[in-house]
C-alpha cells in the first residue's frame, strides 16, 4: 500500500498547478490567476513501487463561484520518455528528492492502474494516510474479461474531460471528468463508472463521477 511521506514539497502541488490549470481545453476560469485549495481525491499504489499516483480535488475560488477540478497526477523520479507535452512541473520532495510531475492520463501506468480499479484488480487508496485504504470511492464496468490495459492508445481533449482510448478485450473510452458537480453517483447510461467524494467550499462533503467507461466508435 501507498507510503506518504509528510515532508516539504517545493513548490508545493497547488504551486505546480496554479500555471498549469488556466493552459487546458477544459479550464473554466475567467481569465484569472486560479485560486487553488485541494478538496479530495485518493490514490492508487504502482504494482512496481516507482510511480506515486494521485486523483486530486483542486478548488478554484478565484470566480464567482467556486469550481472543482479533477486532476489525475502522477509522479516520478525521473521524466517519462516521450512525455515532455505532458509534464505538469518539477518539485523538489523533502524524503524522494526531486520528481518530475505528469498529468497522469497520459502515464501508462496510471491509465494501468486506472482500468484495474474499474475491474476489480486494483483498489483506491487514502490521499494523505499510509497503508489505508479509501472505502468511499466507488467502482464498476460491467461484463467481464476485460483483460488488461498496456496504457493509453490515445488521449483526446473533451469539453470538461479527457477521453482514453484504452485497448483492453475490447476498446473502450475512459472519460476523466475534469470538472466535478455533486450528484449523478451512477455515470448515467454508461458501461461503467468512478464515483469520489470531495470537500465543498461550505464544508459539506459531496460525491460526483470522476469517470465514466464508453464504447469506442
Amino acid at each position: 500500500m501507498a507510503v506518504i511521506h509528510h515532508t516539504t514539497l517545493s513548490p508545493t502541488k497547488l504551486e505546480l498547478l496554479t500555471p498549469w490549470l488556466p493552459e487546458q481545453p477544459w479550464y473554466a476560469g475567467d481569465g484569472t490567476t486560479p485560486d487553488l485549495t485541494k478538496a479530495g481525491g485518493f490514490r492508487l499504489d504502482d504494482p512496481e513501487g516507482e510511480v506515486g499516483m494521485e486523483f486530486m480535488v483542486a478548488t478554484d475560488s478565484s470566480g464567482a463561484a467556486p469550481v472543482h477540478y479533477h486532476v489525475p497526477l502522477t509522479y516520478r523520479g525521473a521524466p517519462l520518455p516521450g512525455a515532455d507535452h505532458a509534464l505538469i512541473g518539477t518539485l523538489e520532495h523533502g524524503v524522494l528528492g526531486k520528481r518530475w510531475a505528469y498529468d497522469g492520463t497520459h502515464d501508462p501506468v496510471l491509465v494501468a492502474q486506472l482500468f484495474a480499479l474499474l475491474t476489480g484488480d486494483a483498489v483506491a487508496q487514502a490521499q494523505s494516510v499510509s497503508d489505508a485504504l479509501d472505502p468511499t470511492v466507488h467502482a464498476q464496468l460491467a461484463g467481464t474479461g476485460h483483460g488488461t490495459v498496456p496504457g493509453p492508445a490515445s488521449v483526446t481533449p473533451a469539453p470538461s474531460a479527457t477521453d482514453i482510448l484504452v485497448r483492453s478485450a475490447r476498446p473502450l473510452v475512459l472519460r476523466v471528468h475534469r470538472v466535478l458537480a455533486p450528484g449523478d453517483t451512477d455515470g448515467g447510461s454508461t458501461l461503467g463508472h468512478i464515483s469520489a467524494t470531495w470537500t465543498e467550499a461550505s464544508g459539506e462533503r459531496a460525491r460526483g463521477v470522476f469517470l465514466t467507461a464508453h464504447e469506442s466508435a
